[in-house]
Order: structure tokens, then sequence, then C-alpha cells
């Protein structure tokens, strides 16, 4: 069979399957059911392009990651063709894990359990079926790969994760600010003393890519209206869970009613093997046939949110820099009780708090490094003149309430 196929990307053109090993995984069902999960869960609900899908992302990671192995290899640096074909299928697996919607759901179907931990234990399974073959790609994911500057090329503040995804989705949302120079950036890639950098001159790159980053954040990951659908899709999902567990059924899949019906956390998932492949069969699709027949669930609760996301009538959503008025939270949850006849525990399903936070560049999570011209090493806060920068490693937190919108 010919494994040597190109794929027609919207956002970088051609890009080819750089060998058999990458091929195979592609053709697998664990990356097919990529193809049903939606990279920005609900927020097509805003932004109507946004259809894309963590599929499409990975093959857009795994174009990048190319690139940037070219460019370290032009500059030097000593990458076997083995090490390339695992840091190419560690970023090609890195979100294997995800659940439905992405990010909308996660920890709820499995509690305490993040899509990099389910990513590990698909890739573990991977290896065993592919004969060890992805024990190199394991380890530069995990970071434990003599060579840590592969592991940050797939994870860190500046890998190729982050940079497909400000692309892709500016791209498909329409929404220009998250545009970076992902070519430029790449091009000015370097390794010192086993950690990435940035040349010097790349640093006016670095600060846009952080900028985006930041705006694609309060404009599209943070937007009010995406916060109100995917909590909605997340308060389903409770009250279905709260409704089967009082002993009633709910028709839905064999796999959402297996994570619905018990309660499965990060020690009982990581036990049954199972488990792991009812929850690899799961994608979006599980989730909406579901929503559309509970629609019609006598339970008013559950009828109600489903039929509001279905005809988007979503929450209300205040969002405020200091906490909601509890008065006010008392007094909606009073409106709710009396207008929908429901108890005050119901009612918690309409009218709530959160907090939703923004932070573009974490210094905890490991340095965007500046190669300086002198051949110092700077963080990219101390080696740009943008005070603006200092800001961004401060974490914005806001408070939101919901409500719902026959309440104003």
């Amino acid at each position: 069979m010919n494994k040597k196929k190109i794929i027609n990307d919207p956002v970088y053109g051609f890009i080819s399957i750089p060998t058999d090993l990458v091929f195979d995984l592609i053709e697998h069902p664990y990356f097919q059911r990529l193809r049903y999960i939606k990279q920005l869960g609900m927020t097509h609900l805003v932004y109507p392009g946004a259809l894309h899908t963590r599929f499409h992302h990975a093959i857009g990671a795994l174009h990048l990651m190319s690139l940037a192995v070219e460019t370290l290899r032009y500059k030097g640096q000593i990458i076997t063709e083995a090490e390339e074909e695992a840091v190419s299928v560690a970023i090609l697996l890195h979100d294997i894990g995800h659940g439905p919607f992405s990010h909308a759901l996660e920890q709820l179907i499995v509690e305490g359990v993040w899509h990099e931990d389910i990513s590990k234990l698909l890739m573990n399974e991977l290896n065993k079926q592919f004969n060890g073959r992805l024990t190199m790609a394991i380890e530069i994911f995990n970071g434990t790969y003599s060579k840590n500057f592969l592991h940050q090329l797939v994870s860190s503040q500046l890998d190729m994760d982050r940079m497909d995804y400000l692309n892709r989705d500016s791209f498909f949302t329409g929404v220009s600010e998250g545009v970076i120079s992902s070519d430029r950036i790449i091009k000015m890639l370097n390794v010192v003393n086993d950690h990435v950098v940035v040349e010097e001159k790349g640093i006016y790159s670095i600060e846009k890519f952080l900028i985006a980053r930041r705006l694609m954040y309060w404009q599209v990951y943070l937007h009010k209206t995406v916060i109100a659908a995917e909590v909605q899709l997340t308060k389903i999902l409770k009250r279905a869970r709260e409704v089967i567990q009082n002993g009633d059924e709910l028709n839905c899949t064999p796999a959402l009613n297996h994570f619905l019906s018990n309660r499965i956390n990060s020690e009982v998932f990581i036990l049954e093997d199972s488990n792991l492949q009812t929850f690899a069969g799961l994608d979006d699709t599980d989730i909406m046939a579901a929503v559309k027949v509970w629609e019609r669930s006598k339970d008013f609760v559950l009828s109600k949110l489903c039929r509001d996301l279905i005809q988007r009538n979503l929450y209300h959503v205040d969002i405020t820099n200091e906490l909601p008025d509890q008065k006010k939270v008392d007094d909606l949850i009073a409106k709710v009780v009396e207008i929908y006849g429901i108890s005050i525990h119901e009612a918690s399903y309409f009218v709530f708090t959160d907090d939703v936070r923004n932070n573009a560049y974490k210094t905890e999570d490991g340095s965007i490094l500046i190669l300086m011209k002198d051949g110092s090493v700077k963080d990219i806060t101390a080696a740009s003149d943008n005070s603006n920068l200092q800001a961004l490693a401060k974490t914005v937190k806001k408070y939101i309430l919901c409500y719902p919108k026959d309440l104003i």
C-alpha cells in the first residue's frame, strides 16, 4: 500500500505524511476518532466557522514539527531519523486523549483525569499494538528522553501545539488578532544547553505570539457566550448523571451510559482496561445525540437545559472583577424556584457563579528564552523592551454569574 500521502490543509497547504508509522497511526481508530471531536467545543455557537477538529489540529502540529526539526538540523543540532519520527509521533498523538467537545467537558466524564493523562494511556496501548515502536515517542512526550529540547517542541510555552492552535483557531473563527508568524518563529529557533531558545531577531514575533494568545483567550476561548454554551453542556451531563444515579433510565449510547451510570475516578479508570477502550469510543456525536433525546425527558431540569442548548437559548452571563453580590444571586435563585416550580437544588442548574482565568505566559510552566547577540540567554520578559509582557505573566481572574435570560 502506498503510504506516502499528502493532506491538503486550509492553513498550511499540502502536508506530507513523513513515515509509514505515522501513516498507520493516523489510520488507527484512536486517531480517526479525533475527526469527530471539535477543537473548540461549543465555540461554533458564537463563531460559526469554528467547526474544525482535533484531527485538523494534530495534523497541523505534525507539519510544524517537521519545519522545526529541519530548522534545528540546519543550525547544527543532531537529530537522528529515529528521533525525528519519534518527536513527530509525540506531537501527532499529544491530544489523542481528548474527550467529547475537548476542554468543555474536561474532567467531567472521568473525574480527576486530564486529557494528557488519557493521552499517555492511549499511547502506551498503541505502543503494545505497534510492538514497542512508540517507546522513544512516549519518552519524549513524558520528558524522560535524554534530549530535553525535543520534549519542549511538544510541550512548553512555545511548542508546536500552541503555534498551530493559535493560527488554526484564528483562521476558523475569523479572529485576526490570533494570527502569529509561526514560520518566522520556527526559523528563529535554536538550542542552547539542551533548551529551546529563540534568536534575538525573533523577539518581536514572540511578543506578538504572547499578545495573540491573551487576545484569543478573551475574544474566543473565554468569550462569555462560549462560556454560557459550554457550562450549559456540563450542567446537562451533571443532571443526566444525577437522574440516572437516582434510578431513572435515560437513553444514550452505551459508551456514554457507562460513564454516567458509574462513578469513575482516576483510580478506577486506570485499574480497568475496559474503561480506556470505552472512552476511546466517545466523541461529540454521543453527546449531541443524547441531548436531542433528553430534550423530551420527563425530568424538567434536564429537558429544559437540553431544549435551550439546541435552540441556542443560552445563559445570560455577567463577568465582573469582583465576586457577584450574594443577595443578587439569592434573589435570582428565588425567582427561578418560583417561576419554574422547582427546588433550590434544582435551581442551582440555572443560577450559579464561577470564575475564569487568563494567563498568557505561565512562568511556572518554564520560560521562553531569548538567545541574545552576545551569546547570553534571557527570559522574554527581561529581554523585551515591551513592559506589557510583565503584565502577561500575571493571572487575570474574573468572576461569572450565570442565569436564564428570561429573568432579565
